[in-house]
């Protein structure tokens, strides 16, 4: 059987747009190599490798700093992958885990050691269930003994049901690419209204990533990215930004990254909201620091 082939783009655009010193990609992931962190036999998808390595060289190529792994289904609750990710940069990496809602303080507080900020459950049909919500709200306070997050990962048409338990947590928690909205679904954008009532409570964020995904129009997403630029606006001190590499489960052809920073430009088109948007809201979230000069160091080695 061939081996399956990476869902990344293989050559992307250098971007036009110069990002702030500090920018952080809060949602990427990392598979395998699976020579080395081998994927969880129960995962229903299995894609190429994509390794630290590359994300690494992406990331200094597009101007970003800093990064946030979120670990992927296709490794299962082992996070071992994403742990050393972060080992390889500490000081501009953090991880979001997997793992089951009963997990114990100790483990939590042994993740946050290796520099996890937090749990991600996924609301998805085709990824395995989340937990339910009374697993939640026993989860909730060891999060926030932790200084932790939850991550929500949904489709629109569970997020009606999901908003009162989400709203009533004691944590703060961040809701994925929008939702998964998909514009030309009038039921999606029926969540989006959902999704702009949930975030009146202080304590939900909400990334604006996901725009090639939502959209029914090529690049520049027209019909989509007035949606992130609304959540911008209404929520600027709430609001996160991720590329979404691999881009796992999109499908062919793969989103060039450049031209998704490119589209920041429209999402926040101002230099104070692309500062809040990159930089200041990951660090308060994250735990990076405030005010920085860090720029990606050059990616020598490209991407070839």
């Amino acid at each position: 059987m061939d081996e399956p082939r990476p869902t990344w783009h293989p050559a992307p655009s250098p971007p036009d747009l110069r990002l702030p010193a500090g920018a952080v990609d809060t949602h990427c992931h990392v598979f395998g190599p699976r020579a080395v962190f081998p994927f969880d036999p129960a995962s229903r998808y299995i894609p190429g490798d994509a390794p630290k390595e590359r994300l690494f060289a992406l990331h200094d190529m597009l101007g970003i700093a800093r990064r946030v792994i979120v670990q992927a289904g296709v490794h299962g609750h082992d996070n071992t992958v994403v742990a050393d990710a972060i080992a390889a940069r500490p000081e501009t990496t953090r991880g979001i885990a997997l793992a089951p809602p009963d997990i114990d303080s100790a483990a939590i507080a042994r993740l946050a050691a290796q520099g996890f900020f937090g749990l991600r459950f996924n609301y998805m049909a085709h990824l395995p269930p989340g937990a339910s919500p009374d697993a939640l709200r026993a989860l909730a306070p060891r999060l926030a003994e932790a200084g932790w997050h939850l991550v929500i990962h949904t489709e629109p048409g569970r997020l009606a049901d999901l908003a009162p338990l989400l709203a009533a947590l004691p944590v703060p928690v961040v809701i994925d690419h929008m939702a998964r909205i998909r514009v030309a679904d009038a039921a999606s954008n029926a969540a989006f209204g959902e999704l702009l009532r949930l975030m009146e409570q202080p304590h939900l964020w909400v990334k604006v990533s996901g725009c090639e995904r939502a959209s029914s129009r090529p690049w520049p997403h027209p019909d989509a990215t007035p949606f992130a630029s609304r959540l911008v606006e209404a929520f600027p001190d709430r609001v996160l930004w991720g590329t979404d590499w691999p881009h796992p489960n999109f499908g062919a052809p793969a989103p060039d990254d450049g031209l998704l920073v490119d589209l920041l430009a429209r999402i926040a088109p101002d230099a104070s909201a692309l500062q809040r948007l990159l930089v200041d809201n990951p660090a308060r979230l994250y735990g990076f620091p405030a005010e920085s000069d860090d720029r990606p160091p050059s990616a020598a080695h490209g991407l070839g």
